[in-house]
């Protein structure tokens, strides 16, 4: 009851979609057009590729097209599958590439012309017999490399070439409204994938950020200002924007320039000029965090006034728990956590504290006496949400 509570409490009034598109030529550019406003969040997307790669053995593998603006992460995605199944990927960039490089060169033997199959396609002696083969940037190639695709992606082959039957086949584009160089995708290449558009999602880069060691302090900051996860307006053109992938490239500047001049400089250059300057007040402040240790250890801490430490608190208090729970006994650490979780004066951000905490740490955090106490406490919240 209470672990999906959770789950509702965070991520409730969202909607997730998927299509799939078909039909005639008309209707599929209708369709093709809708499309883009249909948005589901990384982590089904990624349930969706792992069912994908999973139904290439019994030959039901549809490709699969993945839409989004730059920097959401659409490639990483698709990375992380594959690391999952511990499968090469080809990336092959499109829009780096000319038909002949899909196509191949043609050659004489003896009274016939043959093709030479490029070297870059999968193969099961050389590559394996299962993977990922990723057309990236696929909206960016030019019409006469779509072409050459058409034949790839639907019929898994070109000329005499098969693509061996373990590998899928995904790809990812931005839309014409990025301000990318894009082409509008033609009908006939649109009905041969399904499609999907990729959602910035807080909770789901949380989950990632932790895994990766993303530092607590950014981590911190976009809880505290979630709108600035991803923030682009392709009118302004920006040089640099907040996105999933610019705050990673934040995380790295902390690492280099902390205490240094170049922080602010750094940042900036990294999300642009004013979630940058945001984030480096919300640094300085957060050296004014209570005793994290003496949390960790149960002892009595008081609870910051500012909202923005509360938040810095309760990343860095995740940050630890996912730490203690590789090192062993971590059983006393979350269940502290949990105690402290009950002192907020705001109910709701005890709830995130804990809900970041579950989807860091899994199912043990449910085996610590202090979670019955701490779920008790927020019964008439439970109550309330049904």
């Amino acid at each position: 009851m209470f672990e999906s509570f959770l789950w509702r409490y965070v991520d409730k009034d969202r909607k997730q979609y998927a299509c799939g598109i078909g039909g005639g030529n008309r209707l599929s550019l209708i369709l093709c057009s809708a499309v883009r406003s249909l948005t589901m969040r990384p982590s089904h997307i990624e349930t969706i590729l792992d069912r994908e790669f999973d139904s290439a053995v019994d030959g039901h593998h549809t490709p699969v097209m993945l839409w989004g603006p730059p920097g959401v992460g659409k490639s990483q995605i698709v990375a992380k599958i594959a690391a999952r199944h511990c499968v090469p990927i080809i990336d092959i960039r499109l829009s780096q590439m000319e038909p002949t490089d899909l196509r191949g060169i043609p050659f004489r033997c003896d009274e016939l012309v043959q093709w030479s199959i490029p070297a870059i396609l999968p193969d099961a002696k050389r590559h394996g017999p299962s993977g990922i083969l990723f057309l990236d940037e696929i909206t960016s190639a030019p019409p006469s490399v779509s072409a050459a695709a058409y034949q790839l992606i639907l019929d898994r082959r070109l000329g005499e070439y098969q693509v061996p039957e373990g590998w899928v086949i995904f790809a990812a584009g931005n839309r014409q409204g990025d301000r990318g160089v894009t082409y509008a995708m033609p009908a006939p290449l649109a009905n041969r994938f399904t499609h999907y558009e990729v959602e910035v999602n807080l909770d789901d880069w949380v989950d990632w950020a932790n895994g990766e060691d993303i530092d607590p302090r950014v981590i911190a900051f976009l809880r505290f200002r979630p709108d600035l996860l991803f923030s682009f307006n392709p009118a302004h053109n920006p040089i640099a924007f907040p996105s999933p992938r610019s705050w990673e490239f934040a995380h790295r500047a902390l690492q280099k320039f902390d205490q240094t001049d170049l922080l602010s400089d750094a940042l900036q250059a990294c999300v642009g000029q004013s979630a940058g300057l945001e984030l480096k007040t919300f640094v300085d402040n957060m050296k004014q965090m209570p005793d994290l240790d003496a949390i960790i250890n149960g002892e009595p801490t008081q609870v910051p006034e500012g909202i923005d430490l509360q938040y810095g608190v309760a990343a860095a208090l995740v940050r630890r728990a996912l730490q203690a729970g590789s090192q062993g006994d971590a059983a006393p650490v979350y269940g502290n956590i949990l105690k402290y979780a009950q002192r907020f004066p705001q109910r709701e951000m005890g709830v995130m504290l804990v809900s970041d905490l579950h989807r860091a740490v899994g199912r043990p955090l449910f085996a610590v006496p202090a979670f019955a106490e701490w779920a008790n406490s927020i019964t008439d919240l439970v109550l309330y949400e049904h």
